[in-house]
């Protein structure tokens, strides 16, 4: 990425999302000029994130374990694991949306409501779930995973230019044993390929948060580490 004086600001420090015991802060982009999909791309390989239309970044003096995480889509090899997931989910039809539709936050309310009683989502409200996943100068892409009528999981992704940023997936909790989470990446990276995009981002990865760990199961994929995307071998 091409080096840029950025305008941003700092929040507070808050109790961290991903580890007991420790304080964050974000970076948050001021410069409005780089809310548009061509600077949310520049960004995203600098480490940046998009949580609804504001873009962040970790910004912790005591500790770097937030590391941005994308997967190299062209040369990706699915485990036996992620084989044996979708196979168990070939029934499933995949179907794209450019519209926010009323039945996806029904889902997403009973995704939180079952999943995340622990943390600050908790409880569902439409006006968080826009807040979190809709952006008006980046209007998301919507992944649709349907067991014949029945909607049965929503993968939030944003569309770029050389890439895709997965944003958030969420979906039925009676059928976790479909380990539809993992459904879901491998059909974004299927349709990043389809696409020709080269990387699919997954946010931050925590190598300390139990939660993050899966991520770092789809290979091969880089991680941003002190300012370099480095190939991890594990």
């Amino acid at each position: 990425m091409k080096e840029v004086i950025l305008k941003v600001g700092l929040t507070p420090k808050h109790l961290c999302s991903y580890l007991p015991g420790q304080q964050e802060q974000l970076l948050v982009l001021l410069d409005r000029e780089l809310l548009c999909p061509e600077g949310y791309e520049r960004l995203l390989s600098a480490g940046f994130r998009r949580s609804g239309a504001d873009i962040y970044r970790p910004h912790c003096h005591s500790c770097h374990a937030c590391e941005s995480l994308r997967i190299d889509v062209n040369n990706f090899q699915p485990s036996r694991s992620q084989k044996r997931t979708a196979r168990q989910n070939a029934e499933l039809y995949i179907s794209l949306s450019e519209q926010d539709k009323p039945e996806y936050f029904h889902l997403y309310q009973s995704y939180i409501n079952a999943r995340h009683r622990d943390g600050a989502m908790y409880p569902a409200s439409r006006q968080q779930y826009e807040g979190f996943l809709l952006c008006h100068w980046l209007p998301p892409l919507f992944m649709e995973c349907w067991l014949g009528e029945r909607l049965v999981a929503v993968a939030v992704t944003d569309l770029l230019r050389h890439s895709l940023s997965a944003m958030y997936t969420f979906y039925d909790p009676e059928l976790e044993h479909r380990s539809l989470g993992t459904f879901a990446i491998l059909s974004q990276i299927k349709l990043a390929r389809e696409l020709n995009k080269e990387w699919l981002y997954l946010g931050y990865q925590v190598d300390g948060c139990n939660k993050m760990n899966y991520k770092r199961h789809y290979r091969p994929h880089q991680r941003l580490i002190s300012g370099q995307w480095r190939w991890m071998k594990d």
